[in-house]
């Protein structure tokens, strides 16, 4: 049996003394986080051309600003040492030239912090979840746990709008058998409405961004208007930011609906590995693609599709999708006002299917070499 981990979010409703102790432990991590990352920064600028010597240096652990600091002990332990492990994995993508240099932490950044299971400090009870130094919090539990699950860490943050989650990191034993793969099907990105398939069907994601923008521009006019730092100025902060989060649950919702309706109908789902990135800063194309939330959707199919011993299969970007005809398989310009793609072969068809089509077909080729 192989090990597989789930996680679970929970809204939480702490008392006025929880809330004390919760902020609290997000300024002790950021402090610590910023600690160690000065000690560190400063250490990676003497030996940056020694990498070697770097490898070798004993790097500051929250320990040592316990001693500094005594109010560091009033918060968990355990929250202040995941800041050390945070920072190490930011070191390591660093490294590995996935990520930039590590940041300083601001508070105006998510504000959040990680415990870990440790001889049974952390229990689940009847809408509850009792946690250290917060003992019984109340917990809006709208999914069952099962219970055998094992509670393996949990991650409390608090949102722009004052609202408090739990994420619940869970591990369970599953083999996951391979599914044999009989149906497959090819999906085109499309910067209107997220994406068209292979069978021609279209996502039609409702641009739940583009609905607020009038409401969500009002809002911030009369933010403006209001002196920053006072109780209007904060009451308006609150009725903007939950207008964001509004539509990032909208957005949220729609995309696990979708990716789980896929993934119940095929075994395979295959799209093509784009830079969003790089996209989202084209001209006029940054709104739609943050809006459309690609990223976020392939995400949920990967492991949804894990999940069930199916599998997502990444084409090359660069593969001309768009330019070759999916009937005859010649290849030829087209320019991004085309929405007809039109051959000499006689295929007239919507550019976005026939990408699908060939998005499927390279896909099939690919499982096949495999």
């Amino acid at each position: 049996m192989a090990k597989q981990n789930k996680a679970y979010k929970f809204r939480l409703y702490p008392t006025k003394e929880q809330e004390l102790v919760i902020r609290k432990t997000f300024g002790c991590v950021r402090f610590v986080y910023n600690k160690m990352l000065a000690e560190r920064k400063e250490t990676y600028e003497s030996l940056k051309d020694n990498k070697e010597a770097w490898k070798r240096v004993k790097h500051p652990t929250p320990a040592k600003y316990k001693k500094e600091h005594e109010w560091l002990k009033e918060v968990d332990s355990l929250a202040l040492a995941n800041a050390q492990l945070h920072l190490d994995k930011a070191y390591k993508a660093f490294f590995k030239g996935n990520a930039r240099f590590p940041r300083f932490k601001k508070k105006r950044h998510k504000q959040s912090y990680t415990t870990n299971v440790v001889n049974g400090n952390i229990q689940l009870l009847d809408d509850h979840i009792k946690l250290p130094k917060l003992k019984s919090l109340k917990m809006k539990q709208h999914r069952k746990i099962p219970s055998e699950y094992q509670i393996k860490s949990c991650t409390l943050s608090l949102t722009s709008s004052g609202k408090y989650y739990i994420s619940i990191l869970t591990e369970y034993d599953k083999e996951i058998e391979s599914k044999e793969i009989e149906k497959v099907v090819g999906l085109d990105f499309a910067m209107d409405g997220l994406f068209v398939d292979s069978a021609g069907e279209k996502a039609n994601y409702p641009k739940f961004y583009r609905q607020m923008l009038d409401k969500l521009a009002i809002e911030q006019r009369k933010l403006s208007r209001k002196k920053k730092g006072s109780s209007n100025w904060n009451k308006q902060r609150i009725r903007v930011a939950k207008i964001g989060e509004k539509v990032a649950n909208q957005r949220k919702n729609f995309l696990h609906h979708k990716s789980k309706k896929l993934v119940t109908i095929y075994d395979a789902i295959v799209i093509e590995d784009l830079d969003m990135k790089g996209m989202s800063k084209a001209l006029k194309f940054g709104k739609s693609v943050a809006d459309n939330g690609w990223g976020m959707f392939t995400t949920f199919l990967q492991y949804k599709l894990k999940e069930q011993g199916k599998q997502l299969i990444k084409i090359d970007k660069w593969y001309p999708s768009t330019k070759t005809c999916s009937n005859c398989g010649s290849v030829k310009e087209v320019k991004l006002s085309e929405r007809i793609y039109q051959c000499t072969c006689g295929l007239s068809i919507n550019r976005d299917y026939n990408s699908a089509i060939n998005i499927k077909k390279e896909g099939i080729r690919l499982l096949a070499s495999a």
